[in-house]
């Protein structure tokens, strides 16, 4: 709200300055509109700029300026009559020009310059499980993964080999891969990087984490095995896996909870259902309430390397 009567107040107090100290008719009001008309562009353009871009737009201004000093050196230098009449007329315009076209080249390019020559935790190494998995996708959707992402090359070489196979499986994860690598280029908010840096390895888990460690970035994951690796190389490895494991809501034994009973269980009278999360729950006597919804009690919780079992039993 504060910046939308800011712009009000420049849309009518430059106009009424103009207007009344400096030209006192239609082209001081005009003048004095368009003072304010620019000044509103200029600012709404800084606003959406990150300090960096502002910076190398300068760099571009001013490497620009340098290209029209060389020009101008030799155009005054020459022995045409008619080239020195009409830069000595328009030369001011082509200073402007390459100005301009320096600036706006160096913001263009500045996504290569703010690329991997950039290394830290902001960068974010993706290898092929989370790629494979998709989850990537709605954590960077809600905001919980933030910082520029990395395709190595070699991984995306191993999608589309997958993409390629005659097995079905392997053909069906490949192309799954390469539809997130797809969907991921098409975000608006977060800065996507390929880099085609090679990296000597004995496996492929091993090249991502050493490719992280090169740029001193972090891991993003659900092999469990990278987590390993990434311990040996001092490299900060995000698992997705233990983030859902992590997020599963918290139930303690004496807790009750309504629960759909949804098959048999393995040993007598017991009924098995599940929660949200897909955790399974066995229920004692469970059996008898099988397609109903009950009030049971937790009493066990086993963690297991497969996930959380708990054990309850009808209230």
């Amino acid at each position: 709200m504060t910046v939308w009567l800011y712009r009000l107040s420049t849309l009518v107090a430059f106009p009424f300055l103009t207007y009344n100290f400096i030209l006192s008719d239609r082209k001081g009001f005009a003048a004095g509109l368009a003072c304010a008309v620019i000044l509103i562009f200029v600012e709404m353009v800084f606003k959406k700029l990150r300090l960096i871009k502002i910076m190398i737009a300068l760099f571009g201004g001013i490497m620009g300026y340098f290209v029209y000093a060389f020009f101008d050196h030799v155009a005054i230098r020459t022995n045409f009559v008619d080239v020195v009449d009409w830069w000595t007329k328009y030369n001011i315009y082509v200073q402007f020009f390459w100005v301009l076209v320096g600036a706006v080249i160096s913001v263009i390019k500045s996504s290569d310059l703010e690329g991997l020559s950039k290394v830290g935790s902001h960068l974010k190494v993706l290898d092929i499980t989370s790629f494979i998995d998709g989850r990537v996708i709605d954590l960077i959707d809600t905001k919980f993964l933030s910082g520029a992402l990395v395709f190595p090359k070699f991984v995306l070489n191993e999608l589309e080999t997958l993409s390629n196979s005659k097995d079905p499986l392997e053909r069906a994860k490949g192309r799954r891969g390469l539809d997130v690598v797809a969907r991921l280029q098409e975000q608006r908010d977060v800065p996507i990087r390929i880099t085609t840096k090679e990296i000597e390895a004995a496996t492929p888990e091993e090249k991502v984490v050493k490719l992280a460690q090169n740029l001193k970035g972090e891991v993003v994951t659900l092999d469990f095995n990278v987590n390993k690796i990434g311990a040996i190389y001092d490299v900060v490895v995000l698992n997705i896996s233990d983030l859902a494991t992590a997020l599963k809501p918290v139930v303690l034994p004496g807790e009750t909870m309504s629960l759909f009973i949804m098959k048999d269980g393995k040993e007598k009278e017991q009924g098995v259902g599940y929660l949200d999360d897909g955790t399974m729950v066995v229920v004692e006597e469970g059996r008898k309430h099988v397609g109903k919804r009950v009030e049971v009690s937790v009493y066990s919780i086993l963690q297991t390397s497969a996930g959380r079992m708990i054990f309850a039993k009808v209230k």
